[in-house]
């Protein structure tokens, strides 16, 4: 094995730290294993303790090419062996995380994660009292990436007030994931360039009337390879409370690569503790995809809520498959503590108005989190309708709290039942089919007796109900959602 420097005449072969700059004073930063024999290439890159073998590598005299991944996440490399160091341009194939950079040599033991930090018996945090009905706002990731900074945040905050959303109940204005720097001399988290002063920053929301939320990881790394809060925990949440942070989403990311997935309640735990013991009312939103059933443990760590799947993409595949598949887990959401399916692609374009009613709906009934994650800025009339129609967001804001249940499946439609403060139900109607769909409920099969009356959510009209049950016509891949009293 080659160490740093004495390998400057052995063509590719070896360990290479790649780091390739952002335009926020950060580095990507991967680690190419290469393996040269004459014009192939093989080995693999890794990126955030994260392995992947390379495919389709090739070399031509001081050139090389190689790619990674699969077809949704597939990344390319290609660049040049320039004496003791390589030049080198990663393209992918959504596009975020193309850039150029510089690849000198390295070792097998720089690539490897720290050692755990010592986990602590466990305990059940105390209840902080907050998002005593699912948190709502809005979250920078779905939409931007990590190309978020602070001027952005602040016109976000000002399009929450004037577009109407802080009216329909929209408070938390959330950074995802690209704020980060390092940790000082100190251990103080530090900022990049994009942000240059967030207490200001989070002055500036509150003086809107609004909340501001922040991101980390218990790993080293976040998912974009910035700075976590790995062995930093106590201090990084000083610093939130300090700075006036009102949200945490903290995701498992790199930690993955330290702890095991049996370790996810005391890691959460750490974290818990440090913002309760700041003082500061800060919600704790727990990010890991729902391994190990966190539905069971999350409010034990003090998490408000707590992701139970992997991330949604603007389509109507990823958003339908993930909304259906909550209800088994509904019981365990309580009030102060939420199953979160993951943050709204409404008003992205990747679906149909019919289509966002329907993730509305879904949401709605399953008492989620009600994240935006559109350009608040740039929002069309029917992206307006559908976000802040305040009927429908006072179905997932019910103080009653109770889950959704599945009431009959009738072809491609599925009817849920939801009881709801004040004697009243919800009854949504699913059409999860390509083509229109007629569907009816009895009353005698949800055990109802015959509602006084009906109001249909979407339409925002009062409806007439017969005496056995409601017949509704539902659009393709489209819902009807109606209260009854």
């Amino acid at each position: 094995m080659c160490t740093l420097g004495a390998c400057s005449h052995s063509g590719l072969s070896g360990t290479w730290l790649l780091r390739a700059p952002h335009q926020d004073g950060t580095f990507r930063e991967s680690f190419l294993q290469l393996s040269q024999q004459g014009n192939k290439l093989t080995g693999s890159v890794t990126y955030n303790y994260r392995k992947a073998e390379i495919s389709d590598g090739t070399v031509e005299g001081n050139k090389f090419h190689f790619v990674v991944g699969n077809a949704r996440r597939q990344r390319t490399f290609e660049g040049s062996l320039e004496g003791d160091h390589l030049t080198v341009h990663e393209s992918s194939a959504n596009g975020r995380n193309s850039g150029s950079g510089e690849a000198t040599r390295s070792t097998e033991e720089a690539m490897a994660p720290p050692k755990p930090q010592p986990l602590p018996a466990l305990h059940d945090v105390p209840d902080n009292g907050l998002a005593r009905t699912p948190p709502m706002g809005w979250n920078s990731w779905n939409h931007f990436h990590t190309a978020i900074d602070d001027k952005t945040v602040r016109e976000m905050a000002d399009a929450m007030v004037t577009s109407g959303m802080k009216d329909a109940g929209y408070i938390y204005i959330n950074i995802d994931d690209a704020w980060e720097l390092e940790h000082d001399a100190g251990g103080n988290i530090v900022p990049n360039k994009k942000f240059p002063d967030m207490k200001a920053l989070a002055d500036y929301v509150h003086s809107k009337g609004l909340k501001i939320g922040i991101y980390s990881s218990p790993g080293p790394k976040t998912c974009g390879g910035y700075e976590g809060s790995f062995g930093h925990e106590k201090a990084d949440a000083e610093m939130y409370a300090k700075w006036g942070i009102d949200y945490l989403k903290y995701d498992w990311c790199s930690a993955g690569a330290i702890y095991k997935d049996a370790d996810m309640r005391p890691v959460y735990q750490v974290m818990g503790d440090a913002l309760k013991a700041t003082g500061r009312p800060i919600v704790f939103s727990l990010c890991q995809y729902g391994r190990e059933d966190v539905w069971t443990w999350g409010a034990k760590v003090g998490g408000n809520s707590w992701r139970t799947t992997g991330d949604i993409s603007d389509n109507w595949k990823s958003m339908s498959t993930i909304g259906f598949k909550q209800l088994s887990i509904a019981p365990y959401a309580k009030v102060g503590h939420w199953n979160d399916p993951d943050m709204l692609e409404i008003g992205n374009g990747g679906m149909s108005d019919e289509e966002y009613r329907t993730h509305m709906t879904l949401w709605s009934m399953l008492r989620s989190p009600l994240l935006a994650g559109n350009d608040v800025r740039s929002m069309s009339d029917a992206t307006k309708a559908i976000l802040m129609n305040k009927e429908v967001i006072a179905i997932d804001q019910d103080s009653l709290g109770a889950p959704a249940q599945l009431a009959k499946t009738e072809g491609d439609v599925e009817i849920w039942i939801r009881p709801l403060q004040g004697s009243a139900t919800g009854l949504a109607f699913f059409n999860k089919g390509d083509q229109p769909a007629q569907a009816k409920l009895s009353w005698s099969e949800v055990k109802l007796k015959k509602p006084k009356k009906a109001r249909d959510l979407w339409s925002h009209k009062d409806v007439k109900l017969s005496s056995d049950g409601y017949s509704a016509k539902v659009p393709a891949h489209g819902t009807v959602l109606l209260k009854v009293q």
